[in-house]
Protein backbone atom coordinates (compact mmCIF):
# COMPACT_ATOMS: atom_id res chain seq x y z
CA UNK A 1 0.00 0.00 0.00
CA UNK A 2 2.77 2.43 0.73
CA UNK A 3 4.16 2.00 -2.77
CA UNK A 4 0.82 3.03 -4.29
CA UNK A 5 0.68 6.15 -2.14
CA UNK A 6 4.20 7.16 -3.13
CA UNK A 7 3.69 6.68 -6.86
CA UNK A 8 0.93 9.30 -7.10
CA UNK A 9 3.00 12.21 -5.74
CA UNK A 10 6.03 10.96 -7.67
CA UNK A 11 3.95 10.91 -10.86
CA UNK A 12 2.69 14.44 -10.17
CA UNK A 13 6.20 15.74 -9.58
CA UNK A 14 7.47 14.04 -12.72
CA UNK A 15 4.56 15.50 -14.72
CA UNK A 16 5.24 18.99 -13.40
CA UNK A 17 8.93 18.72 -14.19
CA UNK A 18 8.22 17.54 -17.72
CA UNK A 19 5.67 20.29 -18.40
CA UNK A 20 8.11 22.89 -17.06
CA UNK A 21 10.74 21.87 -19.58
CA UNK A 22 8.28 22.29 -22.44
CA UNK A 23 7.54 25.90 -21.55
CA UNK A 24 11.11 26.88 -22.44
CA UNK A 25 9.92 27.01 -26.06
CA UNK A 26 6.88 29.16 -25.33
CA UNK A 27 7.25 31.59 -28.25
CA UNK A 28 9.32 32.14 -31.37
CA UNK A 29 10.70 35.64 -31.89
CA UNK A 30 13.13 36.99 -34.48
CA UNK A 31 16.72 36.44 -33.44
CA UNK A 32 18.25 37.92 -36.60
CA UNK A 33 16.78 39.68 -39.66
CA UNK A 34 18.29 40.40 -43.05
CA UNK A 35 17.92 43.20 -43.87
CA UNK A 36 17.88 44.22 -40.21
CA UNK A 37 15.11 46.25 -38.60
CA UNK A 38 15.67 49.96 -39.27
CA UNK A 39 18.56 49.35 -41.66
CA UNK A 40 19.19 51.66 -44.62
CA UNK A 41 20.62 49.83 -47.60
CA UNK A 42 22.50 51.28 -50.56
CA UNK A 43 21.32 48.49 -52.87
CA UNK A 44 18.11 46.45 -52.82
CA UNK A 45 18.08 42.95 -51.31
CA UNK A 46 16.90 40.00 -53.39
CA UNK A 47 15.22 38.42 -50.36
CA UNK A 48 14.27 38.94 -46.73
CA UNK A 49 15.28 36.32 -44.17
CA UNK A 50 14.31 36.00 -40.51
CA UNK A 51 15.98 33.53 -38.14
CA UNK A 52 13.77 32.76 -35.12
CA UNK A 53 15.00 31.83 -31.64
CA UNK A 54 12.90 28.64 -31.56
CA UNK A 55 11.57 26.21 -34.18
CA UNK A 56 8.45 27.28 -36.09
CA UNK A 57 5.64 25.35 -37.75
CA UNK A 58 5.96 25.44 -41.54
CA UNK A 59 2.21 25.27 -42.18
CA UNK A 60 1.44 28.50 -40.28
CA UNK A 61 4.49 30.63 -41.19
CA UNK A 62 3.77 33.93 -42.97
CA UNK A 63 6.21 36.51 -44.29
CA UNK A 64 5.50 39.47 -46.55
CA UNK A 65 7.25 42.63 -47.69
CA UNK A 66 5.17 45.67 -48.56
CA UNK A 67 6.11 48.92 -50.28
CA UNK A 68 4.92 52.34 -49.10
CA UNK A 69 1.63 51.84 -51.00
CA UNK A 70 0.99 48.55 -49.19
CA UNK A 71 1.65 46.39 -52.26
CA UNK A 72 3.41 43.07 -51.83
CA UNK A 73 6.95 42.91 -53.19
CA UNK A 74 7.28 39.16 -52.70
CA UNK A 75 7.89 36.69 -55.49
CA UNK A 76 6.36 33.35 -54.53
CA UNK A 77 5.64 31.89 -51.13
CA UNK A 78 7.82 32.05 -48.01
CA UNK A 79 10.65 29.52 -47.93
CA UNK A 80 10.95 27.42 -44.77
CA UNK A 81 14.57 26.72 -43.85
CA UNK A 82 15.93 23.24 -43.29
CA UNK A 83 16.92 24.23 -39.73
CA UNK A 84 13.23 24.65 -38.81
CA UNK A 85 13.84 28.17 -37.47
CA UNK A 86 14.42 30.26 -40.60
CA UNK A 87 11.90 31.85 -42.95
CA UNK A 88 12.75 33.80 -46.09
CA UNK A 89 11.00 35.23 -49.12
CA UNK A 90 12.29 36.24 -52.55
CA UNK A 91 11.64 39.83 -53.67
CA UNK A 92 10.88 41.60 -56.91
CA UNK A 93 13.43 44.30 -57.82
CA UNK A 94 12.96 47.04 -55.22
CA UNK A 95 13.18 50.78 -55.83
CA UNK A 96 14.55 53.32 -53.35
CA UNK A 97 12.14 53.94 -50.47
CA UNK A 98 10.73 52.41 -47.33
CA UNK A 99 9.52 48.82 -46.95
CA UNK A 100 7.63 46.99 -44.21
CA UNK A 101 8.28 43.37 -43.35
CA UNK A 102 5.33 41.61 -41.68
CA UNK A 103 5.71 38.18 -40.12
CA UNK A 104 3.58 35.72 -38.20
CA UNK A 105 4.67 32.31 -36.97
CA UNK A 106 3.49 29.53 -34.71
CA UNK A 107 6.07 27.97 -32.44
CA UNK A 108 6.25 24.19 -32.26
CA UNK A 109 4.26 24.30 -29.01
CA UNK A 110 1.39 26.20 -30.78
CA UNK A 111 2.05 29.71 -29.42
CA UNK A 112 1.55 32.34 -32.15
CA UNK A 113 3.70 35.45 -32.45
CA UNK A 114 3.67 38.21 -35.02
CA UNK A 115 5.30 41.52 -35.72
CA UNK A 116 6.68 43.89 -38.28
CA UNK A 117 9.65 46.11 -38.93
CA UNK A 118 10.88 48.47 -41.62
CA UNK A 119 13.97 48.94 -43.70
CA UNK A 120 14.89 51.57 -46.29
CA UNK A 121 16.65 51.53 -49.61
CA UNK A 122 18.47 54.84 -50.04
CA UNK A 123 19.25 56.83 -53.13
CA UNK A 124 17.11 58.40 -55.85
CA UNK A 125 13.43 58.51 -54.98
Amino acid sequence: MKAGKLSLPGGLILGLLMSGSLTAYAHSFPERESPAAGQTLTSPPSEVTIKYDAPIEKLFAKLEVLNADGKSQAVGDPIYGSDGSTLSIKLAPLKPGGYTVKWAVVCIDTHRTQGSYTFTIGGGG
